[in-house]
């Protein structure tokens, strides 16, 4: 992102781990019980920018105090030795991760990527609200009651979180003939599986299948998360020679998304996504004037938003730093890139990321006596396993 043992859970919903919890989880556990609580693991690491924007967005305020008094928070940086054992033990895929265990260390559920606060606490406390396992859940799943299908959702929903397509289709295949028919006529649970059928095809990397699920996951209604279904219908069908009119009917919708979550007031929690994506869609079209001209905007958004602040929004601040490397990838002068990066390592001095990516970037473009000093400053500040990806 040290593997433990992991095995399938009997309700045949998904792996967790089957070790005992030790170190800082085990503690966490043991305050639980006392507390009769749950335990969140916040998985984050100093790289992720949608760790930043959730940290100075969303995990504080009210709400937040409110968890605190309801939830154990464990804090893992994924970086470090214990934070990469326990992101490899429960399978964590993307960061941020927010793990949500009961007492007994079985997972509830968890919360993938960044989040608008009305979405993220109302997600967090449907899970501490409901307090059932993932497996007491899947055992609900029995035909076509109500009930049933609620269950279903929660449990389809679960699998995408935990971007397990397979496992997901898996569990879904031993269902009643009754659950089948019951979720194929529910709106809410047919997207999921479409959703899941098609992240199974990617993680196979089957174009065909891709492009199939693909096409039917993308003429849903699907807000912010335009952007990742569209991201990997790109990855895994992008190639494909029946994938270049669907990518072109993506030109309307993700417009909107950009005119609304980037640049309106409805922002979506990740709009470097949107922005990224929709040049990946151009770049793919071949519009590549469209592509630059859409990166162009969202950096002098972003420069205007930013200000003198550099250090004041460090997911802004990022963003910024990715939309500059694009350009100059794009236009092969990297003057505002190297410009932005000087004031990203001043304002923060002591972390290795941004001396890092600086140092790495600027060896790549053959300058290895201007890079040095970079690497240096990014070697006597890195920990765990980017010390050995600092020394390479």
């Amino acid at each position: 992102m040290v593997m433990a043992a992991l095995a399938l859970i009997v309700a045949g919903c998904g792996p967790r781990p089957s070790s005992t919890p030790s170190g800082e989880l085990a503690t966490a556990l043991e305050a639980a019980r006392v507390r009769n609580a749950a335990v969140i693991i916040d998985f984050h690491a100093p790289w992720c920018y949608s760790c930043y924007y959730m940290a100075r967005n969303v995990l504080n305020g009210p709400e937040w105090e409110a968890v605190l008094r309801r939830a154990v928070v464990l804090e893992q940086d994924v970086d470090s030795p214990q934070g990469r054992a326990l992101q490899q033990q429960w399978r964590v895929k993307a960061l941020p991760t927010y793990l949500v265990l009961d007492a007994q260390g079985r997972e509830l559920g968890r919360i993938l990527g960044e989040q608008t606060r009305k979405d993220f606490y109302a997600r967090l406390d449907a899970l501490l609200d409901r307090g059932s396992t993932l497996e007491a859940l899947a055992a609900r799943v029995t035909g076509r009651d109500p009930e049933s299908v609620s269950a279903a959702r929660q449990v389809l929903a679960a699998y995408h979180a935990r971007q397990d397509g397979a496992g997901a289709l898996s569990w879904y295949a031993r269902l009643s003939p009754d659950a089948h028919d019951a979720l194929a006529s529910d709106m809410v649970a047919a997207q999921w599986l479409a959703r899941l059928r098609f992240l199974d095809a990617a993680q196979r990397k089957d174009a065909a299948a891709c492009l199939a699920w693909g096409a039917e996951v993308l003429r849903a209604e699907l807000g912010c998360d335009r952007a990742y279904e569209l991201s990997r219908f790109l990855g895994c069908a992008g190639s494909h020679p029946q994938a270049r009119s669907l990518i072109a009917a993506q030109r309307a919708p993700m417009q909107a998304l950009l005119d609304s979550g980037v640049f309106g007031s409805a922002r979506c929690a990740d709009e470097r996504s949107v922005v990224l994506t929709a040049a990946d869609m151009y770049a793919a079209l071949g519009e590549r004037e469209a592509e630059q001209a859409l990166i162009e905007r969202a950096a002098a958004d972003l420069a205007q938003r930013i200000g003198d602040a550099v250090a004041a929004d460090r997911n802004l601040a990022d963003n910024l730093r990715a939309y500059l490397d694009r350009l100059a990838q794009l236009s092969g002068d990297y003057s505002r890139l190297d410009a932005w990066m000087l004031r990203l390592i001043a304002a923060w001095p002591g972390d290795y990321v941004y001396p890092f990516r600086h140092g790495r970037s600027l060896l790549a473009r053959g300058k290895a006596a201007e890079a040095l000093p970079y690497l240096d400053q990014a070697a006597a500040h890195a920990y765990g396993v980017n010390r050995l990806q600092v020394a390479e």
